[in-house]
């Protein structure tokens, strides 16, 4: 089973949720979440605490790759990012299982654990990170 990776730029702020009536908060949330993907081969939205979360990153570590990593409950505004995420994957709430981590690859949006470690088993995740310039092997 292959998973479609969507880019950035294909995404609205309807499909967020937050329709034509777009708030300040919806939208600076929005824009910071858009430059914190773009910043590094591959981007990973995580909570300092949670276990999923700490082995995605010891996943991409254990290949070689360098991620961003952004611990949501670390950042002033790690909330409303959080909030932006969740609808992004389609969640229903903050407490959803399996809302974080969420990881991006070349600023396309790959998913949670689930998509990540699919991917991983399927072989597609190493064609990804070439692609994107996180591996050079």
């Amino acid at each position: 089973m292959q998973y479609q990776m969507e880019s950035w730029g294909s995404y609205k702020m309807s499909n967020l949720g937050y329709g034509g009536d777009v708030g300040l908060a919806a939208d600076t949330s929005l824009l910071r979440l858009e430059s914190l993907v773009s910043e590094s081969a591959v981007v990973i939205f995580s909570v300092s605490t949670c276990c999923m979360c700490h082995a995605v990153k010891g996943l991409f570590r254990g290949m070689g790759v360098s991620p961003a990593v952004h611990e949501l409950d670390l950042l002033p505004y790690g909330g409303d990012i959080q909030r932006a995420l969740i609808r992004l994957l389609g969640c229903s709430g903050a407490s959803s299982p399996g809302a974080l981590p969420v990881v991006f690859i070349g600023g396309k949006l790959v998913g949670a654990m689930d998509r990540v470690m699919a991917s991983h088993i399927n072989g597609s995740l190493v064609p990804l990170l070439k692609e994107a310039g996180a591996l050079w092997l």
